[in-house]
């Protein structure tokens, strides 16, 4: 897997180059902005795997700027860097969903070991899967084929391919629309109306010959969304196979 990316928000530019020098060095990629406004741009668009965020920023709050990532990407880690020590202010992070909060002035040290303990409990940072099996079919990702025991071969769509792939990363959770909708499709769902998602899921289901009544493969939590129910090299235990 690629090294995780960490995206640094912070505008003082002597703390945000230490920051980003230091998370270079111990290996992770880097994307950075000194605006609340840049920041928040590449908080929605960008592809990363952890939020470190200063909370006063020119152009905009540190805490809208979560708000709206949380309404996309409601498990990605984030570590709140601020100045702001007071009780009041850390609980207000966290009541909008911050993972951790450092009070600035930090070592280096201590913020890398937060990434890291940060980063090891994401359900954001899944096992890629390549390949797992539905019991009567195996699933081939990278070919994008579904090979079933009666020697038949389905093709799955590129679209169709990535949303199996993104259930088959996150086994173990229940996958709202709107998180698919930003993450598979990577579109801002917020104020979309649109059947996209139910749809591919009722192909796919005809695909993996998953019953549309009674689904064994996909399921759907009522009014929370879709979960893959058959175990993925993703949730398998160490060593053994899924």
């Amino acid at each position: 897997m690629p090294p995780p990316r960490v995206l640094v928000v912070e505008d003082d530019a002597a703390i945000r180059r230490g920051v980003v020098d230091a998370l270079q060095i111990a290996g992770y990629e880097t994307l950075e902005a000194g605006r609340g406004d840049t920041g928040r741009q590449l908080a929605v668009d960008a592809e990363f795997d952890l939020l470190l965020l200063d909370l006063v920023l020119p152009g905009g709050d540190g805490l809208d700027i979560l708000a709206a990532l949380r309404t996309l990407r409601p498990t990605l880690p984030v570590i709140i860097l601020t100045a702001r020590g007071d009780e009041s202010d850390r609980l207000a992070g966290f009541r909008r969903g911050a993972d951790d909060y450092v009070v600035k002035p930090f070592s280096v040290q201590e913020l890398l070991a937060r990434v890291a303990a940060v980063l090891r409990r994401s359900p954001e940072r899944p096992q890629a899967v390549s390949h797992f099996n539905l019991g009567n079919a195996a699933v081939d990702l990278a070919r994008r084929e579904v090979h079933f025991a009666d020697g038949a071969v389905v093709e799955l769509s590129e679209r169709e391919c990535e949303l199996l792939r993104y259930l088959a990363e996150n086994p173990s959770r229940v996958l709202s629309r709107d998180e698919i909708l930003a993450r598979v499709w990577r579109l801002d769902p917020r104020g979309l109306a649109t059947r996209t998602i139910d749809m591919h899921i009722a192909r796919l289901r005809e695909k993996l010959r998953d019953d549309a009544a009674e689904p064994r493969v996909i399921v759907t939590v009522r009014g929370l969304g879709y979960k893959l129910a058959v175990r993925t090299p993703a949730d398998a235990p160490a060593g053994e196979e899924p």
